[in-house]
Parts: C-alpha cells; structure tokens; sequence
C-alpha cells in the first residue's frame, strides 16, 4: 500500500501521525523510532501474519500491529511478515541509550527489603498485574496517539537505575511526574481499565488500562482510583487522583506502558505518538472557535 495513502487515511479517521511514515518496497509501513524503549505502530496486508523478537505479532483485520522495543534491547531487530508468497525478514538497527543512576534515601524499609510473611501478598499481586497486561484484546485505542495524562514537572525516566537507601535495585520503568496529593489523573489515551487495585504492596493504588493489542498504560503509587475494571475510556477521562502509596518517598504519577511484558517509555510515546488534531470542518460547516 502507498504510505500516502495510509497516512491520508489514518487523518481522515481522527488519527495522528506525527513520525514519519516508513514504507518498505513490498508493503511494510511502520511509525515510531528503533530505539531502545520505543515502539512501533505498523500495517501489512490484512492477510499477513507478523513476528517479532520470536513472538507471534496480534494483527488486526485491516493489518495494523504495534510491537516494543525493551530498555536493553539488542543493537539489532528482526521483524518477520508472512504471506501466501512466504516469509520476509526485515532488520532494524535500534538505537541504543545511556541511563542514568538515581539515588532515593528516606524509603521505608519494609518496601526496600519485604520481610518475609509479605512475600505471599506480593507474588499474589504480582499475578494480578501480569494478567491484566497479558490482555491480548483486538482494541486499536492505541491509534489515538497519547498525550500527558498530568502536568507537573518530570522527576524520573524511564530506564534509569535506582539505589533505594543505598541497596541498588531494579531499574526504574516509568515517566514520575510530581504533583500534590489528590491532583487530577486523566486518560492519556482511550481504552478499558483491566485492573484497579487501591493498595498494592509496592506501587499502591494501581490502574491497568488497556490500548489494544497487547499495550497497556499502568498508572501507580494514586491515592484514589476513580474508575473500576471493565470501565471504557476516553482521552482525558478522570481516571484517578496522585499520591505517594506503595513504594513511594513523595506524592507524584508514575506513568509505565508495555507491550505484554515488555517495558516501553512513555516519553517516546508522547514525542512519537500525539494525539489526532481536531478534524477540520466539513464543506460550509463554520470552524468551532
């Protein structure tokens, strides 16, 4: 298929492409950056079944697919489309990235090192939060684009490696925006909430939301969930209220996203995937102000 005539046709339907649009000679479009952290929204032939990083790639009935590139992602990618005329190999290189070490003082003890009658209570919890991103649902939310779902300064990154009262652990998966308690959460994308937790062990209040096809948008450390499991959403439905529960040292946001059980970065989302511009107005309609 033409790129220009996907693009054309992803404007017309409300959706925003603010990348470019990559087309390989055979019909493999993709948007979004190889890079350690990123992910890529791409269309094939209805027809075409997609792997990448040896797993089986959801494909929606008119081929779009998104898949994610993790925090140490190899130097390079393969991406594999099957058709009545046989598989093709596509490779990537990634770009690849340089994290920094934090240092966070002040945590409660019992979150740094669980004792061990809590250990029960996280593996349990943890079982709750890999089901919800495991969702393999047949949604294309994600086509929306995201944009941020609180204002406030950033305070954490997405990869970088935290030092909790001087015991370094695993490296930190979300974008932290600080904001004061019971400040406004909104959706940054549509979707269906898969999980709503109000105390887990570590992140607290917890939402899982669901964009389709494998990618989720986890919102953790709240101190109120205004939503609950099942619930449709909207671009900036109020979905929950900042706080500093779980493992927390300050009330803020933080925003994780994945492809089933792969770490994405929701800055790259944000910078490579903006949500769609108001559709301009029909013939003879007056522009709204």
């Amino acid at each position: 298929m033409n790129p220009y005539r996907w693009l054309m046709s992803c404007v017309f339907a409300g959706i925003a492409l603010a990348a470019p649009v990559a087309s390989a000679d055979d019909g493999l479009e993709f948007q979004g950056v190889w890079r350690q952290g990123g992910m890529i929204i791409g269309r094939v032939a209805p027809t075409a079944r997609v792997t990448f990083d040896r797993k089986s790639v959801p494909v929606s009935p008119d081929g779009h697919f998104v898949v994610g590139l993790g925090r140490d992602a190899p130097a390079t990618m393969t991406l594999i489309v099957t058709d009545p005329m046989g598989p093709r190999h596509y490779r990537f290189d990634v770009e690849r990235r340089s994290y920094a070490v934090q240092r966070v003082d002040g945590v409660p003890e019992r979150t740094v090192t669980p004792p061990p009658e809590v250990m029960d209570r996280i593996r349990r919890e943890q079982e709750l939060v890999d089901r919800a991103r495991a969702v393999n649902s047949p949604r294309r939310d994600f086509l929306a684009g995201f944009s941020r779902p609180l204002d406030g300064p950033i305070t954490g990154v997405y990869g970088s490696q935290r030092i909790y009262n001087g015991v370094p652990k695993n490296p930190h998966f979300g974008l932290d925006i600080a904001a004061p308690t019971g400040a406004l959460v909104r959706a940054p994308a549509p979707g269906v909430v898969r999980l709503a937790q109000p105390d887990l062990y570590f992140s607290g209040g917890t939402l899982i939301v669901d964009h389709g096809q494998g990618l989720t948008s986890s919102f953790i450390h709240l101190s109120a969930t205004l939503v609950k499991e099942g619930d449709e959403l909207a671009r900036g439905d109020p979905i929950a209220c900042v706080g500093a529960t779980g493992r927390a040292t300050g009330p803020h946001l933080d925003w994780r996203m994945n492809w089933f059980d792969v770490r994405l970065d929701p800055a790259l989302a944000l910078q490579y995937f903006p949500p769609a511009p108001p559709a301009p107005p029909a013939a003879g309609e007056r522009p709204r102000p």
